[in-house]
């Protein structure tokens, strides 16, 4: 451990959110990963850029139960330079889940893993000395990013959603269209699959999987692939237990998320119920080739909301998961919209 992550761990992840008072000195870089108490419990958060001087950015990982921070910066290595970026392992998923495991008849919800996310909000607020942070929201983790938004938007510079989720029902249409393209291919094992499962709302699980593994092949046709570089496992979590833990978070909330009979918390969403109001600005970044969150469903609801300023940016050749395009309109998004600022 070197000498400046020796100084800086202590104040950041031994105190409370309560009690942590802001330890930065412009131009100092910042480089941090441990527990710090959110939610009653311990939940693992990384900190790392350039000058922690800097806007900070809070990344809520989607999945659920796919947290990024095995991989550090990832995608977003580049964005050092301009933004302090945070991450944090939701509640039931890595390493989170591997310091407080739950049974798995304990329940999980959008409003307590929003409330866990603008606790960690306020803690990196007053950690690095900031009014507001900046908040990103991919996947999965758009869903809980909007419900932060919309509960405490003076928390917030911006929103930025990334492959937006938008509801259960709203997004059903993905089967469909997915198996519109295998007829169309001549895909006969995917067709059958397809159909074999009908249309939803599934009470298995299960099918879920089978939708997706279509859904990224078909992608893959039409998109640039994702750079592995960009998902490189850091040493830390790359021993067998963290692995472990990894994957039996995953598993853990991805069956809260679906249900055992379709009645997981995902069966709850609609952001359509939230309101159409926004009392900070809005920014969409979708990839036009999304067949999980497709454009059409992301563009109704971002047409019907309002905000102080809003901009939905549509991208060719990306899809759901990163890739340089769908990471490129994302930066560009900050530097035009908030010029790398969170005032």
């Amino acid at each position: 451990m070197s000498r400046l992550r020796a100084c800086l761990l202590v104040p950041l992840f031994a105190a409370s959110v309560a009690h942590a008072a802001p330890v930065c000195k412009p131009g100092q870089p910042v480089d941090e990963s441990g527990f710090v108490k959110i939610g009653g419990i311990e939940q693992w958060v990384t900190v790392s850029g350039d000058d922690c001087a800097n806007p900070v950015l809070l990344y809520v990982h989607g999945g659920p139960g796919n947290p990024t921070s095995p991989y550090g910066a990832g995608p977003y290595a580049s964005w050092r330079k301009h933004v302090t970026l945070a991450q944090w392992d939701q509640r039931g998923s890595g390493m989170t889940w591997g310091r407080n495991r739950p049974d798995e008849d304990v329940p999980l919800s959008v409003e307590q893993i929003r409330d866990d996310g603008l606790e960690v909000t306020r803690y990196l607020a007053q950690r690095f000395g900031k009014r507001k942070v900046i908040l990103l929201g991919s996947s999965w983790g758009s869903m809980v990013g909007v419900h932060m938004a919309k509960q405490s938007p003076q928390l917030f510079c911006a929103y930025v959603g990334v492959s937006q989720l938008v509801g259960h029902r709203e997004n059903m249409t993905t089967w469909g269209t997915v198996l519109e393209r295998a007829r169309a291919a001549g895909d006969a094992a995917t067709v059958a699959q397809l159909e074999a499962l009908g249309p939803p709302p599934w009470t298995n699980p299960r099918n879920f999987g089978v939708v997706r593994r279509a859904v990224r092949k078909y992608e893959a046709q039409t998109t640039d692939p994702t750079p592995k570089a960009w998902y490189q496992v850091l040493p830390r979590y790359a021993t067998p237990q963290a692995q472990a833990d990894y994957t039996a978070g995953e598993d853990y909330s991805f069956l809260k998320y679906v249900g055992w009979k379709g009645d997981g918390m995902e069966s709850t969403t609609d952001l359509y119920r939230l309101g159409t109001r926004y009392a900070l600005p809005v920014y969409v970044v979708q990839g036009k080739e999304d067949l999980l969150t497709e454009p059409q469903v992301t563009r109704r609801w971002f047409e019907a909301i309002t905000a102080p300023d809003k901009a939905l940016v549509e991208v060719a050749r990306a899809g759901h998961d990163p890739n340089q395009p769908l990471v490129d309109a994302q930066q560009q998004v900050l530097a035009e919209r908030l010029h790398w600022r969170c005032d």
